[in-house]
């Protein structure tokens, strides 16, 4: 599954920096504004122990881990929605991706210029929600019209729906309340899906510290004020320094983890991030394994046997039989898959389904 998150922010807040770290990437990192123009693109494996356990029960020839995919994207500047900085270029960009990392500076350094001339972490996030729902609006505003004569005439009941429930969608953003905080049902959820509203996916706070509050930020007045706004954006929240992060990422893993240790840093900025990130969209993993292969796999929670044998490949959905089932707990209890098989903790599952995370699957389909 081609899963996105576009790491944004203004200028200058360090979001450059962290994608560095994160992709390990050359990408430019310069102390002005819109040093990042095109939106870099990275692709990271998603940490879980578990792949590393089953890679030495079963052995295989190549391991291969579920991916996340991150986009460093243009600084956004007041105005963006009425095309100041790189204004639509820069929403376009966001459009395309599932969930929003919104990266906010939490130190002072006067050597680092802030583009609105102070620090302050609640205007910069009031900065850029006010630019998402205008966006959102203007989408609205513009589609309205094309289906006002047909929604009045009830010519189509489909387009009554429509218009009725995008007045009401813009009435609320006027409000300056995103899409995601309004009370929506699952299908006019559905209904709006194809619009991509900027204010309707899932958004992550990245609280960007100083070294020397890494790992203790209690006192951080900057942060305690975004947990505080993120409650009520429906937000998560993760702390990281991203300078240190981008130092861990160049040292081998042995001296990152002395480094880590060094720190008191049980889990780096960057794991918690994917983690977090993986989190907010609902997304599980499930497995295969075999002597040739163990792979990780990444599905929405709620989706069927049927649905996850297609994120293999759609013949494997098409021509679903059965999935020979077993939870990654109840194999490595048992220590082999042939003591698994003993134990009667293999399951045959059908059609109906719902995967779990952490299942081991090996599909049956016939086309």
């Amino acid at each position: 599954m081609g899963l996105t998150a576009g790491i944004v922010g203004l200028p200058n807040v360090g979001k450059s920096t962290l994608f560095n770290a994160i992709t390990k990437a050359k990408v430019l990192a310069a102390n002005y504004p819109f040093a990042t123009i095109e939106p870099n693109i990275g692709v990271v494996e998603v940490p879980d122990d578990r792949l590393d356990v089953l890679t030495k029960m079963y052995k295989p020839k190549k391991t291969i881990a579920t991916t996340f995919e991150f986009r460093d994207i243009a600084g956004l500047v007041r105005g963006a929605s009425k095309g100041e900085g790189l204004g639509n270029q820069f929403l376009s960009h966001i459009r395309t991706t599932d969930a929003i990392v919104q990266v906010i500076r939490c130190f002072d350094d006067d050597n680092v210029v802030h583009v609105d001339g102070s620090v302050n972490p609640l205007r910069d996030l009031e900065t850029i929600m006010i630019e998402l729902i205008f966006a959102d609006m203007e989408v609205i505003e513009k589609r309205l019209p094309r289906i006002q004569k047909k929604a009045s005439m009830r010519l189509e009941a489909d387009a009554v729906e429509e218009y009725q429930l995008l007045s009401k969608i813009l009435e609320e953003l006027k409000l300056e309340k995103p899409i995601r905080a309004m009370d929506l049902s699952a299908s006019e959820l559905k209904l709006i899906k194809n619009f991509s509203f900027l204010t309707a996916k899932p958004i992550l706070y990245v609280c960007n510290v100083s070294e020397s509050e890494i790992n203790d930020h209690s006192e951080n007045d900057y942060v305690k004020k975004v947990r505080i706004q993120a409650e009520k954006d429906q937000a998560e929240v993760v702390i990281i320094s991203a300078k240190i992060e981008q130092e861990l990422q160049e040292l081998d893993p042995e001296d990152r983890q002395l480094f880590m240790n060094e720190l008191g840093i049980k889990k780096s900025g960057l794991d918690q991030l994917v983690s977090v990130s993986y989190d907010v969209l609902g997304l599980k993993t499930f497995f295969t394994a075999g002597d040739k292969e163990v792979r990780a796999w990444t599905f929405k929670d709620g989706m069927k046997a049927p649905e996850c044998a297609g994120i293999i490949h759609s013949d494997f959905e098409k021509g679903f039989i059965r999935a020979e089932t077993i939870s990654y707990e109840d194999l490595i209890n048992a220590g082999s898959e042939t003591k698994a098989k003993e134990q009667g903790k293999f399951r045959l599952e059908g059609k109906e389904y719902r995967a779990k995370d952490g299942d081991v699957f090996h599909f049956r389909f016939n086309i």
